[in-house]
C-alpha cells in the first residue's frame, strides 16, 4: 500500500509485526525527510512531541540506524520511501534553477579592528 505526504511517497505494511513501516511511522519519516523537526511533525500530525519521538525511534530501530539522516538514507535505499517524481520534474523545468539558488555572501558589517585594547595600550606607553 502506498501513501504520500508532501513531496514523498512511502510503502507501508498495515499488518502488525510485518517488515516495513506502519502508517504513522511512514508519515513521520516522510515529514522528517522533508526537513521538519520533531515539534513541527507533532504539530502537523496533531500528536505530542514525545509520541513522534517514540515513533521515529521505532523507525530507527527497524532500519538499524541512530540518526535521522541515516534513517532517511537507509529507507530510501530499501525502497520504503522515495521522493515524488513531480518534484524532480518541476526542478527540471527551469534549467537555471541551480544558478539562481546560490547567492554570493553579503557582508553586512565591516571589521574595524581586531582588538580595541591593542591600540589603547600603545598610546601613552613608556615602552612603545
Amino acid at each position: 500500500m502506498q501513501i504520500t505526504q508532501g513531496n514523498w511517497k512511502a510503502q507501508i505494511n498495515p499488518e502488525r509485526g510485518s517488515l516495513g513501516f506502519t502508517r504513522t511511522e511512514a508519515t513521520d519519516l516522510m515529514l522528517l525527510a522533508g526537513g521538519h523537526t520533531y515539534k513541527e511533525i507533532a504539530q502537523a500530525t496533531g500528536r505530542s512531541h514525545e509520541t513522534v519521538r517514540r515513533s521515529l525511534t521505532k523507525c530507527y530501530q527497524k532500519l538499524g540506524v541512530f540518526k535521522a539522516a541515516g534513517a532517511v538514507a537507509e529507507s530510501m535505499r530499501r525502497g520504503w520511501i522515495a521522493p515524488l517524481l513531480v518534484a524532480l520534474l518541476v526542478s527540471g523545468i527551469n534549467p537555471d534553477a541551480e544558478a539562481m539558488r546560490h547567492r554570493p555572501p553579503v557582508r553586512t558589517r565591516t571589521q574595524v579592528s581586531a582588538s580595541r585594547t591593542v591600540s589603547r595600550r600603545n598610546v601613552g606607553s613608556l615602552y612603545a
